[in-house]
């Protein structure tokens, strides 16, 4: 009886682990079912928006050039058969999975191809407005995160060295004085006097901060004692500067 009893709870046992193990795969089934049928939800909702958004585009299309175009003109049909089927064409990377730089790249090539057998000084009229309408549907690949144009600037981004760009950049240009020693060469030679008059320094004090635009190869000196100009660096570094402000004020 004891037997028995022993081999009826190893039975009752293996049943458990057995139901246990049914129970579990019946659970991942059903996840799995869900995680299925939610993926394909998603897809077609993806689908769905994503022929939304093409018809509007379409639309915008055609309103945008009957709107803009120059008429009356004996070519306004032509063009605006030939500016359809462009901006159509991009429009149906709007569906892609993923938009490389090459491929907008091409795009603007085959646009500034268009553009060159423009025949009259009224047709930049007509081009302003496929511009208009390009850079939109550029924004808008760009909003569906299927086209990085920034990617390959990552990349430089991450390149930078630290340790060369803040000792010959940064460093040379984090003082007041020295900035503006540097912008004013961008566009004369000054003389020391001038800069002493510029910066209100004198003596060792200027000749401190004129040293270390020297050392930097931001700016050079004519010859001894002579007057000193901005170098190409220098001048590039303003530029940067200059595009930089422009974020700033947005």
């Amino acid at each position: 009886m004891e037997n028995l009893k022993k081999m009826d709870n190893s039975e009752i046992y293996d049943t458990n682990t057995k139901l246990e193990a049914i129970h579990q795969d019946i659970k991942r089934l059903m996840e799995k079912s869900n995680q299925e049928y939610l993926d394909l939800m998603l897809a077609n909702l993806k689908k769905d928006i994503l022929n939304s958004i093409s018809a509007y585009v379409t639309d915008d299309i055609e309103n945008g050039l009957e709107k803009s175009m120059v008429d009356p003109c004996k070519m306004r049909e032509t063009c605006k058969e030939r500016f359809t089927e462009f901006l159509e064409n991009n429009a149906t990377l709007i569906k892609q999975e993923e938009v490389s730089k090459e491929t907008i790249k091409d795009k603007r090539a085959e646009l500034d191809e268009i553009r060159k057998s423009a025949p009259f000084d009224k047709c930049d009229i007509c081009f302003s407005e496929v511009d208009s309408i390009f850079d939109k549907q550029i924004n808008l690949i760009s909003s569906l995160q299927i086209y990085d144009h920034n990617k390959e600037d990552k990349t430089e981004i991450s390149s930078i060295p630290e340790e060369i760009m803040v000792k010959s950049v940064l460093e040379p240009i984090s003082n007041k004085q020295r900035l503006q020693i540097l912008k004013s060469m961008a566009v004369e030679t000054m003389t020391f006097t001038a800069l002493s008059e510029l910066t209100g320094l004198r003596g060792g004090n200027l000749l401190f901060h004129i040293q270390k635009l020297l050392e930097n190869d931001l700016i050079l000196q004519r010859h001894e004692r002579g007057d000193y100009m901005i170098t190409k660096k220098g001048y590039n570094l303003l530029i940067m500067l200059s595009n930089f402000k422009k974020y700033l004020e947005k």
